[in-house]
């Protein structure tokens, strides 16, 4: 069967041609690109793709279809998608479904047949940047305008259209140990899941929520979720973090997450050139001296005193980020975790509060799973905290 042409433009004019896959329509977003060989289907339900047409590397895609358990969330976010050779038939005995349809049916425009190699080399060149795919417009020119017109990512507070409408919650498996407020700034369902399994029940609560609502939950601790857009454009969410620091309650932050954190202590964020996405992403734990593989996916940074690349820079400063104590309004701040691709600071620890922070993601869906333990972390942090305020755990 003949499928509908369909054509992608990069801001830059960089054109590329294939057919229809998914839905037939036009859209527009930020062009990224996704090193992860497995997991599709988490990657199209993450919400911290929201507004971003995802680039996927791998050349063969929908191999095993779509099932009703593997999704992070209540739908597709991507706001495109790429892929070189889809499967024509999904087979896995999980399957509900095939991929082209799930697309279809959610309204998922995309382009199939393209070169996803020259597509991603010409990002990693020349950066993440604005893209338009259509399968009803023939004239590269005509889409190169209405891409130049799309907002771009820096500066797009994008929480708000991402986080759950009403409070949900997610109970512990077996004895309850704790019970954490989780702000949904974009959180996916492995998080809770994560939590739950060690016996922590996990409230989860609108980005707009206030320090007593979050407090009214009954809450031994706080979580901060990934999710998209620019960090610089969440005041409220940053305030709300220096109130959790100032109250010493046990605080942990997972990307978008993590850079929240990292404003509340006074630090900066910037964008990079294009970013880490994918599951194969080298990161050393200072605390162990491990290197774990894990799995990524950001756009933008905390910048650490002194290596303050532009932002959208290609290349960040080369010189590993040192291992000294930066003094802040909440005491002292060390870098906890780096990534060896490009030395980007990937996770903070304070010294006098009980925070941290990761940049990537170990509740990773589908994996690796290097990084599990943060969770054990977590819980060690909050049992700490009880125990010097002679808390129970009931």
């Amino acid at each position: 069967m003949r499928r509908r042409p369909a054509i992608l433009v990069l801001e830059d004019g960089r054109t590329f041609h294939g057919e229809a896959y998914g839905s037939v329509g036009e859209t527009f977003g930020e062009a990224v690109f996704n090193t992860g060989m497995t997991g599709y289907q988490e990657t199209l339900t993450d919400p911290s793709y929201h507004r971003q047409v995802v680039v996927q590397t791998a050349p063969h895609i929908g191999n095993t279809g779509v099932n009703a358990e593997d999704d992070e969330s209540g739908r597709i976010w991507v706001a495109g998608y790429v892929v070189r050779d889809p499967a024509r038939i999904g087979s896995n005995w999980r399957a509900t479904g095939g991929l082209e349809d799930r697309l279809t049916a959610e309204g998922v425009v995309g382009i199939s047949g393209v070169d996803t190699r020259a597509l991603t080399r010409h990002l990693r060149e020349r950066g993440a940047m604005r893209v338009g795919i259509s399968s009803v417009e023939v004239d590269p020119r005509a889409l190169l305008a209405r891409v130049r017109q799309a907002p771009p990512m820096v500066g797009a507070d994008l929480s708000a259209q991402v986080t759950t409408a009403q409070p949900y919650v997610i109970a512990a498996e077996g004895v309850h140990r704790f019970t954490v407020a989780a702000l949904d700034l974009g959180i996916k369902r492995n998080v809770p899941r994560r939590l739950a399994a060690r016996g922590v029940s996990t409230h989860v609560l609108p980005a707009s929520s206030s320090i007593d609502e979050l407090l009214a939950t009954g809450a031994d601790a706080v979580f901060f979720s990934p999710g998209p857009g620019d960090p610089a454009t969440a005041d409220g969410p940053v305030a709300l973090a220096q109130e959790v620091l100032r109250r010493r309650i046990p605080l942990f932050g997972i990307c978008f997450g993590s850079q929240i954190l990292g404003r509340a202590l006074g630090f900066g964020t910037y964008k990079l050139g294009y970013g880490h996405r994918g599951i194969n992403q080298p990161v050393l734990d200072r605390a162990t001296g491990k290197v774990e593989v894990t799995s990524h996916n950001h756009g933008f940074a905390v910048a650490w005193p002194g290596r303050e690349p532009e932002s959208g820079a290609l290349e960040v400063p080369g010189a590993v980020v040192p291992d000294q104590v930066i003094e802040t309004e909440f005491g002292g701040v060390q870098v906890s975790h780096v990534c060896l691709n490009d030395n980007v600071v990937e996770g903070l620890r304070a010294r006098d509060v009980p925070a941290f922070t990761v940049q990537y993601h170990p509740e990773a869906a589908a994996g690796p799973h290097d990084a599990d333990y943060l969770f054990d972390r977590f819980a060690e942090l909050i049992e700490g905290r009880n125990h010097s305020e002679g808390r129970t755990n009931a």
